[in-house]
């Protein structure tokens, strides 16, 4: 762990205190969730009627990408007391000691508000409103109050992961659409089943952090029950883009197939008990969700781009 004489920049400032290397800043802004974000996000421009030209969408995607980095730097912070429990996440680098909170929550504001600013100056402010939202929802509503105070925790906060299609289309019609709102429910109702899945074999972490996950509080028959009808709702959402004529054949049958394996899996871990080979099951379903909202969104994202929709 590297550490700097900060006293001589700022007296005030412990010269003990841990700085963070280039790769510790990175990791507050969750680069694989980022990932997911710019994708959802770039379908979402990609699916809207109006033309954006491809100098703009950069610009947009860049916005909306540190605007998620800002969230995960926020919730890094906040979530450092919780973060030293748990095995999956005492490696992050404010959990481990190697970055003071100070610098990740400065780290965090200071993105919030250029992500914000410039997104609103690249397209439009009714998106940059909507980015705005989204980094205030996960980094105060979901990670400060929901997170450590129901289980419902990840079912309400999962709003803030599904807006990013819908700051997309906005990005480039400046309004939102039923469309948007489709491609918003159907990542709202993902993940639910997709992060309980994760719970169900991470159940010991969350009860020694007291975070209230499902399987902590309610059980683990319990969590595998919801993950089965969250499951169910999900797959039959996901056939809404075709239904509604926004999408084609080879999305309906792809959306098909996979929502069947998805409620499939869902179906084993319901069946399944705690103990090694559940834990497995449930591995599997988490696992094979990632998968499966990366297919439905780059179908959706090769259609749009067939049909002439998208980048002018």
């Amino acid at each position: 762990m590297a550490y700097v004489d900060r006293s001589e920049i700022d007296p005030s400032i412990d010269a003990e205190e841990p700085l963070g290397s280039v790769g510790d800043f990175f990791a507050l802004l969750k680069p694989r969730v980022m990932s997911l974000v710019i994708f959802t996000a770039l379908t979402g421009m990609v699916m809207a009627p109006a033309g954006v030209h491809p100098i703009i969408a950069v610009a947009a995607l860049i916005a909306i990408a540190v605007g998620a980095g800002a969230s995960g730097a926020l919730n890094m912070w906040y979530d450092a007391d919780i973060d030293k429990v748990m095995r999956r996440t005492r490696g992050r680098p404010v959990a481990a000691g190697r970055m003071a909170p100070g610098d990740a929550l400065a780290f965090g504001a200071m993105l919030s508000v250029a992500s914000v600013t410039f997104l609103g100056l690249a397209t439009n402010w009714l998106a940059a409103g909507l980015l705005a939202f989204t980094i205030f929802f996960y980094a105060v509503v979901y990670t400060m109050w929901l997170k450590r105070w129901t289980p419902q925790n990840i079912v309400i906060g999962g709003a803030a992961g599904a807006l990013p299609p819908v700051i997309g289309w906005a990005a480039v019609t400046g309004t939102v659409s039923l469309e948007s709102l489709v491609l918003f429910a159907i990542i709202f109702l993902w993940t639910p089943p997709h992060f309980w899945a994760l719970s169900l074999y991470k159940t010991e972490d969350y009860r020694r952090a007291g975070v209230p996950m499902l399987p902590v509080v309610a059980g683990a028959a319990a969590t595998r029950r919801q993950i089965l009808a969250y499951s169910v709702v999900m797959a039959l959402a996901a056939m809404a883009p075709f239904v509604l004529g926004f999408a084609g054949i080879a999305y309906a049958v792809i959306a098909g197939v996979s929502g069947i394996a998805f409620v499939g899996l869902a179906l084993r871990v319901y069946r399944s008990e705690a103990n090694p080979a559940g834990e497995r099951t449930a591995r599997d379903l988490f696992a094979f969700s990632i998968l499966y909202l990366f297919v439905l969104f780059a179908v959706l994202l090769v259609e749009a781009l067939g049909f002439g929709g998208g980048l002018a």
